[in-house]
């Protein structure tokens, strides 16, 4: 049997409406690539990234699930055992940002009550295009309770601080659990 090289394994799921681009995201901190070809994710890909966090190695299983609504049956059976999800939206898509209470109620109905979460308003290097103010992103988190960060993949804003803060996060629950 294969040595375990990991101390921990967390599940992470990204979710929010097509094409807001949690691929992107993904691809920035697994990859550190960009690619500005845009190609719908069928119903869910993963990607695996090994990180060192307090001095534990946590295999990150990184979950990239479609936005579209014909998968919805699909992404939110891989909701049950993550322990973190970060909702994505498009800070220039005023209609990304208007489903994000759809998303945060399907995280409600289908994931553990104890999953951290995370609200993260993407493409901020499109700010000549903004059609949602960082105020509003803001406020959903606060009313949530949910830490809201902006990112962008384009310009490596953040994405590899962001893999960082939600397992940091779940891992410190851990340890005070223990």
């Amino acid at each position: 049997m294969a040595k375990k090289t990991y101390d921990l394994l967390f599940k992470l799921l990204l979710i929010g409406d097509s094409g807001v681009g949690k691929t992107c995201v993904l691809f920035r901190f697994s990859d550190d690539a960009f690619n500005t070809t845009f190609i719908s994710t069928i119903g869910i890909d993963f990607k695996i990234k090994t990180v060192e966090l307090q001095g534990k190695k946590i295999k990150l299983q990184i979950w990239d699930t479609a936005g579209q609504e014909r998968f919805h049956t699909i992404t939110t059976s891989y909701y049950r055992g993550a322990m973190g999800i970060m909702l994505v939206y498009d800070i220039t898509n005023g209609k990304s940002f208007e489903n994000i209470s759809k998303w945060l109620r399907n995280i409600d109905e289908h994931a553990n009550e104890d999953v951290e979460r995370m609200l993260l308003g993407n493409k901020c290097d499109m700010d000549d295009k903004r059609v949602v103010p960082k105020g509003k992103g803001e406020q959903i988190a606060r009313e949530h309770g949910i830490r809201f960060f902006e990112t962008s993949a384009k310009a490596m804003l953040l994405s590899v601080l962001l893999f960082h803060q939600l397992p940091s996060t779940t891992l410190f629950s851990l340890l005070a659990a223990k």
